[in-house]
Formats: structure tokens, sequence, C-alpha cells
């Protein structure tokens, strides 16, 4: 999506987002910040899809606007961020860094931005993009849209 149309409803998206980050303790809403910053450079064609849940905030980066294209998602909770593979299942993990047992999804909490470059988790995020139900366009233009916020939610803060 571009165009000046595109660009004042992803404006809006991004202070929405930040809203919902700031209900955050301070240190959360940092780490998720740099956190962000990372995922974004790393996936500069990526469609971000926001979902402010009951339990909490995900911030989902997939190829397209489709919720179940998706490989990643940065979500908040009150003490802690975690990365989610969502296609992570079946991906090989030397280290033993995934979390999980569900058919599907796997995680990693962090408990800095930096963990996002430590190099088994980059060897990580590279196989599950390269094993992707629909390959990231790095040249695409990218895209933020809030796709729900929950009417009750718990506390953001512990």
């Amino acid at each position: 999506m571009t165009g000046p149309k595109a660009k004042k409803k992803d404006a809006s998206a991004e202070r929405d987002l930040q809203g919902f980050i700031d209900r955050y303790t301070p240190e959360i809403a940092t780490l998720a910040r740099a956190c962000l910053k990372k995922m974004r450079a790393k996936l500069p064609g990526a469609v971000q899809l926001i979902y402010d849940n009951y339990n909490a905030l995900a911030i989902g980066f997939g190829p397209s606007e489709r919720a179940s294209e998706a490989i990643f998602s940065i979500v908040l909770y009150p003490r802690w961020v975690t990365l989610f593979f969502l296609q992570g299942a079946g991906l090989p993990d030397p280290n033993k860094l995934l979390k999980g047992g569900g058919k599907v999804v796997r995680h990693i909490v962090l408990a800095a931005a930096e963990d996002l470059d430590k190099p088994a988790i980059q060897g990580l995020m590279t196989t599950a993009l390269n094993r992707a139900k629909v390959a990231m366009d790095p040249d695409a233009p990218g895209k933020l849209e809030i796709r729900a916020i929950s009417a009750k939610q718990r506390p953001r803060r512990p």
C-alpha cells in the first residue's frame, strides 16, 4: 500500500501502537520498542499486524495481510517480551533455544533486544524465513495494521 492515504493510515496505526506499548512498565516498553526497531530493520517489507488482546499485545510480521502467513511476532506481556516463531514447530534448533510443545508455534523469551542479534537466534530466524509458507519480499512496501483491540484486557503492568 502506497500513497498519502496509506501513509496516513500507517501513521495513525503507529500512534495507536505506541499508545498500546505505553501501558506497559517503562522497562517492558523500552525493550519492546528496541525489539520492534530490530525486527523492522531485519524485515523491511513485512506487513505488521497488531492485536491488542486480552492477555498481551502481539505484533505479527508476515509477507501479507493474512495472519495465517505471519512468520514471527513480538509479544508483550506484563513481565517479559517474547519472540514467537509462528511456523516454528519443525525448525531445527541445535542450541535448544525454542520453547513450546504445540503443533505449530515456538518461542524465545527475550531478556534484551540484543538477543535478536545473537548468531543462534539469527540462524533460527533465517531458517524460519527460508521455510515460510509464503516468502517475505524485502522490497515490498510493508504496512502496519491494527487488527483487533479487546474490550476486556488483563492489566498491562504487574
